[in-house]
């Protein structure tokens, strides 16, 4: 028997771990983008390959946007397809404009090949402090999270000059979904991401409440979009915070926030 290839093989990774992650069944996944549940199973399990057309359709209802090339199949997070991730995109950049400061979203940037969305800039045109903001609902591959930031940086003048900003200094801030998830991850990479993201969220409310300038460099601090609480910049467990995460994982906020109506035809 051949043996399956390897963008079978990750479609179906894709396609298995992403289902699992929003706790959707099989059965409502088949119904969802008109298959049989025991086709979409020889898909999960490597035993078929799933049509262009079908891949398109389950990437669209996880929110995902699925690109190929050549032989190797690139996912880049579809930030309009994201629930969570726009909750907490669109929480965080009203929170900017309440304290007076300008701010842009899903600013496309380019570099080679690569082709990516910054998040979110705020600039604050007194002190002329320009954050550029990065939202993680989950925190997989911090490697590639550092990659992507760094690129981002390196965009992020230009872009803000494009848009009539002229910053002075710079920061660049990552903003993650407050969940026992992503905490057991900041745990288990306190020591790295202690030395990448310096400042954490009393530091950073400092900035944000006077314009700055950064002091220690990149910054590091979750979000509820559910919180009404004037201090929204939360710190983590590993920064001294007590009280309980106010979702256990990205699939529990899915739910909580209305994510599994991505599954809506």
């Amino acid at each position: 028997m051949p043996r399956p290839s390897p963008l079978r093989i990750s479609f179906a990774r894709l396609c298995r771990d992403t289902r699992v992650m929003l706790d959707v069944t099989q059965a409502e996944l088949a119904a969802a983008v008109g298959v049989s549940r025991s086709h979409l199973a020889e898909i999960e399990t490597e035993r078929a390959d799933a049509s262009l057309d079908l891949a398109w359709a389950i990437a669209d209802r996880f929110g995902i946007d699925l690109q190929l090339a050549g032989q190797t199949p690139i996912v880049h997070e579809r930030r309009n397809g994201d629930l969570v991730h726009a909750r907490c995109s669109g929480y965080v950049d009203r929170r900017f404009h309440r304290a007076a400061w300008l701010t842009a979203r899903e600013l496309e940037t380019v570099a080679g090949r690569g082709h990516g969305w910054i998040d979110l800039m705020a600039f604050e045109p007194r002190t002329r402090t320009l954050v550029i903001v990065e939202v993680k609902t989950r925190l997989d591959d911090i490697g590639a999270m550092e990659r992507q930031v760094s690129w981002y940086e390196r965009d992020a003048h230009r872009l803000a000059r494009q848009l009539g900003w002229r910053p002075r200094s710079a920061t660049t801030w990552l903003l993650l979904l407050a969940s026992e998830e992503v905490e057991r991850q900041i745990s288990l990479h306190r020591e790295l991401l202690r030395r990448t993201f310096p400042d954490r969220a009393r530091t950073m409310r400092g900035i944000l409440d006077q314009g700055g300038p950064p002091t220690a460099g990149r910054g590091l601090a979750l979000v509820d979009p559910t919180s009404r609480r004037q201090q929204w910049l939360i710190p983590s467990h590993s920064d001294g915070r007590r009280s309980p995460s106010p979702f256990r994982d990205y699939a529990d906020a899915a739910r909580r926030l209305g994510g599994v109506s991505l599954l809506a035809t």
